[in-house]
C-alpha cells in the first residue's frame, strides 16, 4: 500500500510539473522582427496565443516618409505597416481582437470610421480612439493592435 501511495504521488508531481513546463513554455515572450532593428522598440511581441502589436503610423518603408494622399494615404498605409507586422508574427488583420486609433485630430473620426470598416470582412475587432496632443513625425493616425496567432 505505501509503494502504492508513493507512486500515485510521484506521478502526481510529473504531472504538475508536466503542465507547469508547457503553461510557461507557451507564455515566453518573443519579439519579432520586421527589418533592420529599430533599437527603441520591437514592431511585436508575442506572447502565448496573442501578439501584442507597436503603434505603427504612415510611414512608407521604401521612402522613409509619411504617405502622401492627407489621412486617408496615411490611414491606408497605417493598415499596410499593420497588416505586414501581423503576418511576419503569425497572425493578420483578420484575427484582430483590438485595436487603439490614436487621431491627432478628432474632426478624422467619421472619415477613420469609414475606412476601418471597409479593412474587415467580418466583425471588426473592439477598438478605442482617442484623440492626441501630437504623433510621432506629425502623423494624423497611428493604430496598434492586439491579434490571436493563426
Amino acid at each position: 500500500m505505501k509503494r502504492l501511495i508513493v507512486t500515485f504521488v510521484a506521478i502526481a508531481c510529473l504531472c504538475v510539473y508536466a503542465a507547469g513546463q508547457t503553461t510557461t513554455s507557451s507564455n515566453k515572450r518573443r519579439v519579432v522582427k520586421t527589418g533592420p532593428p529599430n533599437g527603441i522598440f520591437s514592431p511585436a511581441i508575442i506572447t502565448g496565443d496573442l501578439v501584442f502589436t507597436s503603434g505603427q503610423i504612415g510611414i512608407d518603408s521604401k521612402t522613409g516618409q509619411l504617405a502622401e494622399g492627407g489621412f486617408e494615404g496615411q490611414f491606408q498605409q497605417v493598415f499596410r505597416n499593420l497588416t505586414a507586422v501581423l503576418e511576419a508574427s503569425g497572425s493578420s488583420v483578420d484575427h484582430m481582437v483590438k485595436a487603439t486609433v490614436f487621431l491627432a485630430d478628432m474632426n478624422d473620426y467619421n472619415t477613420m470610421n469609414e475606412l476601418y470598416r471597409k479593412q474587415f470582412k467580418g466583425d471588426p475587432p473592439a477598438r478605442t480612439t482617442v484623440q492626441v496632443a501630437r504623433l510621432p513625425r506629425d502623423a494624423r493616425i497611428e493604430i496598434e493592435a492586439v491579434a490571436v496567432l493563426r
